[in-house]
């Protein structure tokens, strides 16, 4: 989002990044040309009093389980504030991000009673999601009624976008969406910058001329991410040869996932070095590419490792690393789960490697430059709709 709003900025567009709070990893990597609005926050009486106002009645039985959860959906505390935003600025159109913020938008929207064009954006697999959700315990009511409620609120957008076919495809069956009525426009993964990026120094000796090939991952270390299998595949790659596994990110499960190497007796050649500001210096030096996730929207870091001339294996995972390796074509696809079939992969791709420049070449179908050009027609589009 940071990327897309940076470009549409740099191409002449007012850009207003409207945020719950700014903090974060990202929080100082705001483009200089993008404006930053820090959207007030309601208690949550005022809250579910706002989201209220702004439904109409007939949603009455999906939304109710929804807004009397024990736990708060946090981003409703920020519906009322951004009805302030619309009505005060009036934008030419609205850009959200992910069910709840797609939600808040559209309700936002007609509390404030103006008519802003909203594009609602979607990018995970909500099923995935929503399934989590419910396997977390006590939000079950809340869980079973929002695809019904996504299903019946979404249609009263403009324009309904995801980030790769799969979520589309997911997205309609879900909610009963019709799937004609959803558009895919890939994340702008590859932007200028990323080659320079990608040669700058490394920071760590594994990467020497003598020292043994190294596996990369890249990702929150949570379940979705599933870096336990990779821990198990690694262990029966590293069983027949010399090599090492770097795993980039931070999260829950650190902890069990260092205990887990621990056990499988590699923790000596397993790096968590957590999260870092420049991943592509790590990728570019990597002999491997690998993303073991349950599940994924698109699959960001696969197109990033690619776009660094870095070969790529992942899980057959819905939804987006088939498309983005075109069925196997561009790096093998294994099932979710089978440690066995991941190692024997890995293996395969360690002794034939894809040429840089063929993988390069598939990466930059999914640049900076080619989504921004599908998010500004659809903008003006839009916006020419809204003023005739």
């Amino acid at each position: 989002m940071l990327r897309l709003a940076g470009e549409l900025a740099e191409r002449g567009h007012a850009v207003d990044l409207l945020l719950n709070r700014r903090r974060g990893a990202y929080a100082e990597r705001v483009p200089a040309n993008v404006n930053v609005v820090e959207l007030a926050r309601y208690s949550k009486w005022r809250a579910r009093l706002a989201v209220w106002r702004a439904r109409p009645r007939d949603l009455d039985v999906v939304l109710r389980p929804v807004m009397t959860a024990r736990v708060p959906i946090m981003s409703l505390r920020y519906l009322g504030g951004l009805a302030d935003y619309l009505r005060s600025r009036r934008p030419g159109v609205l850009v959200s991000a992910m069910f709840y913020s797609n939600l808040v938008a559209l309700w936002a929207r007609d509390l404030a009673g103006v008519h802003v064009p909203v594009v609602v954006t979607e990018h995970n697999t909500l099923s995935q999601r929503i399934a989590q959700g419910r396997s977390r315990g006590g939000e079950t009511a809340r869980w079973r009624h929002l695809p019904a409620l996504i299903g019946r609120v979404y249609p009263r957008a403009d324009a309904i976008v995801t980030v790769s076919d799969g979520v589309a495809g997911d997205l309609a069956e879900i909610t009963g969406l019709a799937r004609q009525s959803i558009a895919t426009i890939y994340n702008p993964v590859v932007f200028p910058q990323l080659e320079a990026r990608a040669r700058e120094p490394s920071t760590h000796d594994w990467f020497g001329a003598d020292n043994p090939p190294v596996l990369i991952a890249v990702g929150r270390l949570e379940a979705q991410k599933d870096f336990g299998t990779l821990l198990e595949a690694f262990a029966r790659v590293r069983a027949g040869r010399a090599v090492r596994l770097i795993v980039l990110g931070e999260g829950s499960q650190r902890a069990m996932l260092e205990t887990h190497a621990q056990a499988l007796g590699v923790a000596a050649d397993v790096l968590f070095p957590g999260w870092v500001d420049n991943p592509y210096a790590w990728m570019s030096r990597a002999a491997l590419f690998v993303l073991s996730s349950e599940w994924e929207g698109l699959g960001n870091v696969l197109i990033e490792a690619m776009a660094c001339g870095c070969p790529v294996v992942s899980t057959d995972c819905p939804h987006g690393p088939r498309e983005i390796l075109e069925g196997g074509r561009f790096g093998p696809l294994v099932p979710v789960h089978d440690a066995g079939a991941l190692s024997r992969a890995i293996g395969a791709a360690l002794a034939a490697p894809l040429p840089a420049t063929l993988l390069r070449e598939r990466a930059s179908a999914f640049s900076l430059g080619h989504s921004t050009d599908r998010y500004e027609a659809l903008i003006g589009e839009l916006i020419d709709t809204r003023g005739h």
